[in-house]
């Protein structure tokens, strides 16, 4: 590798541990400082209730809007209460009753994604994982309200897409999304996990790099540092761009949005 190419690595690199950092804000933090009377709804009404993905209404500014979004753990404990923020079918199948719930009512979906992938162990296979992420991509598409998508952290593979389908993708300045993590596409392709930054690279998974491919709407920007450094400054830039991007979606008549949304994701990769 150049000495180019390896400070171009180095600098994605660092995108990917920001993104990662432990102190950074997760879901429920963006939540109750953009949010105030949240109010979370438990249970996929099939199997259990799965604590990676949190959802239900909030007020926001003068509209009721349905929040759906993925959250990681902070203490040892949390971090196996959330399962590290990779959801099992039941998460998903409680985002696809929480997606229809929002269609039945008008309420505006924001999703905030934060996942390094959907969890791949042997009961989330057996309880259907692939049909419930397939079925929520089916559900988001079709839904006829508007869809803003915010990646805060980690947007990682069909396990950030089973919430991730929407009119408007926003990305936090030092977040990152791709169709899978750097280990995991080292692995498959090298099979050698020391090839990360390598695979980063090849990635094209940061903010900047996805605004520059147009599958980014709007990058958001963090506080100097990172966003960990002040949680209050990067909740206003959040919920700043939220509303600038309900606001325009607000102009747009329902079939128009749907169809828009329809030719947004048949037009990725062409």
């Amino acid at each position: 590798m150049s000495a180019s190419n390896g400070s171009v690595a180095s600098a994605t690199w660092q995108q990917v541990e920001l993104a990662r950092h432990p102190d950074r804000p997760y879901a429920l933090d963006y939540i109750h400082a953009i949010f105030p009377n949240f109010f979370e709804l438990h249970g996929d009404r099939v199997f259990g209730d799965d604590h990676a993905i949190i959802g239900g209404p909030a007020a926001f500014d003068q509209r009721t809007v349905m929040v759906i979004a993925q959250q990681k753990g902070r203490t040892t404990a949390e971090r196996a209460m959330r399962n590290f923020g990779m959801a099992n079918p039941e998460g998903y199948r409680k985002a696809l009753r929480l997606i229809r719930q929002a269609e039945r009512f008008g309420f505006p979906i924001l999703a905030f994604v934060d996942t390094s992938g959907a969890f791949p162990g042997a009961g989330a296979e057996e309880r259907g994982i692939a049909w419930a992420i397939a079925e929520n991509l089916v559900a988001l598409a079709q839904a006829r309200v508007p869809i803003v998508t915010l990646v805060i952290g980690e947007g990682g593979s069909g396990g950030a897409l089973g919430i991730g389908v929407g009119d408007r993708l926003l990305m936090m300045e030092h977040s990152i999304y791709s169709v899978a993590m750097p280990e995991a596409c080292a692995s498959i392709l090298w099979r050698d996990i020391a090839k990360k930054v390598e695979a980063a690279e090849a990635l094209k998974l940061t903010a900047a790099d996805l605004k520059r491919l147009g599958l980014a709407d709007e990058i958001v920007p963090e506080p100097p540092g990172g966003a960990q450094t002040d949680y209050g400054l990067a909740a206003d830039a959040a919920a700043a761009a939220l509303r600038r991007q309900l606001d325009q979606l607000d102009e747009i008549e329902t079939d128009r949005l749907v169809d828009e949304r329809y030719a947004r994701y048949r037009k990725i990769g062409v």
